[in-house]
């Protein structure tokens, strides 16, 4: 039986995801902290990275949008890929926080050609009835690359940061050209249909237009779509479940290390049980996700990861790191695959990368605030504390939004 071409690009991209998650999403954490100690340099001037990833991402969101609807993805995920490769390897030549910034400044451009973005964009326009599921299985290369984080920790402490900057890029690279390459627009025009299934298949039972992934109503234009409140309140809410991710994934390691008394290579073994956790959390979504209302699902996970936030800065026994790992981690897989598959199952696929594109804009909000907000805090106060708890706050918060996106009509 010949798989259905759509499967490949998602397995590709779940490489891609992959690499990027393992050497710079979940593992900028630990670069954090080691150069927190080696240079001195504050964690709010280190937030800063993350932050610049974030604000390139969103900057170049409505025009990468844009492009992606206009002349498809391939050659600017290739791009991407080098890029950030090089990216790496300029980062472990760095001496100074300026140059530091302009590592970033690469890695991050890199990262946004090749990232999560145009990704999902180019799943969304191989599937349909199935895209909860395409798009988990994109989602779980981010999840694994998470399982790598320890052996960059360890990577770090045996051979030196620069080192494994440097092979960093090196593998991503190698590993993702080939990836890459795989990468085609719309499946029609290849002779191919979404989902590869015959026009009148029926989709997964218990499907619908306002829960599944079911034939949207009809396609949006970008104008339609900024007209509805809908679009408004997925890109609210998805920005303010991002103050937690971002910060966990710039300053846990840190916390768990310098405020709780953890060594660098334990607290990696905690990202790594989060990033299992969220493994899980996405092949749940992913039967979830064709099933059931994702508006409800999210508002679910807003509640976990305040959960789960609160646990990792109030933790006085392991058990709460544990149980921290576990609730944010699925949370996160469970979520994040959804806020792509409900603007597609909202708007249609007709303007999906400028809307999309547009988004980024609003949820660039969450990813620059949360590591800016806990490293500044931190400096003030000397711990993540206050600055955790407020982030904690924040993200449940957004349970309200997502009651209140309903479908557009």
């Amino acid at each position: 039986m010949k798989i259905f071409y759509g499967w490949r690009i998602a397995l590709a991209a779940s490489g891609i995801q992959f690499l990027l998650a393992g050497l710079l999403y979940q593992a900028f954490g630990a670069y954090v902290a080691v150069l927190t100690q080696e240079k001195g340099w504050s964690k709010t001037a280190l937030s800063g990275g993350s932050a610049l990833q974030a604000m390139e991402a969103a900057v170049l969101g409505p025009l990468l949008g844009w492009i992606i609807d206009r002349f498809g993805s391939r050659w600017m995920v290739r791009a991407g890929v080098l890029m950030a490769g090089i990216g790496f390897m300029v980062l472990s030549r760095i001496d100074t926080i300026t140059g530091f910034y302009g590592a970033i400044l690469v890695i991050a451009l890199g990262s946004s050609l090749c990232g999560w973005f145009p990704l999902n964009v180019t799943v969304i326009n191989w599937f349909q009835r199935l895209r909860a599921r395409a798009l988990s299985v994109v989602a779980l290369g981010l999840s694994f690359g998470g399982l790598i984080v320890p052996l960059v920790a360890l990577s770090m402490v045996e051979f030196g940061w620069r080192s494994t900057a440097f092979w960093s890029g090196v593998a991503f690279i190698v590993i993702g050209v080939p990836l890459a390459s795989v990468f085609r627009n719309k499946p029609e025009e290849h002779g191919l249909t979404l989902d590869g299934l015959p026009p009148d298949a029926p989709g997964p039972a218990g499907s619908d237009a306002s829960g599944g992934s079911a034939q949207t109503a009809r396609e949006f234009s970008f104008r339609e779509a900024l007209r509805t409140s809908a679009f408004w309140l997925i890109a609210f809410g998805h920005g303010l479940a991002l103050f937690v991710v971002t910060a966990v994934n710039t300053h846990a390691i840190t916390h768990m290390n310098q405020g709780l008394g953890y060594t660098v290579g334990e607290a990696s073994l905690v990202i790594t049980l989060m990033t299992v956790s969220q493994v899980f959390g996405v092949l749940l979504g992913g039967w979830l996700g064709d099933r059931y209302p994702k508006r409800y699902v999210a508002a679910a996970c807003m509640l976990m990861h305040c959960a789960g936030m609160l646990l990792l800065t109030w933790a006085v026994h392991v058990s709460m790191l544990i149980a921290f790992a576990i609730i944010h981690g699925t949370a996160w897989g469970l979520r994040g695959p959804f806020m792509q598959a409900i603007r597609a199952d909202y708007f249609g696929r007709r303007a999906i990368g400028k809307i999309m594109g547009m988004s980024s804009l609003i949820v660039v909000i969450g990813q620059i605030g949360g590591p800016i907000i806990a490293g500044l805090f931190a400096d003030i106060n000397g711990n993540y504390r206050l600055g955790f708890t407020i982030l904690a706050l924040i993200a449940g918060s957004g349970v309200v939004l997502f009651l209140a996106a309903k479908p557009p009509r």
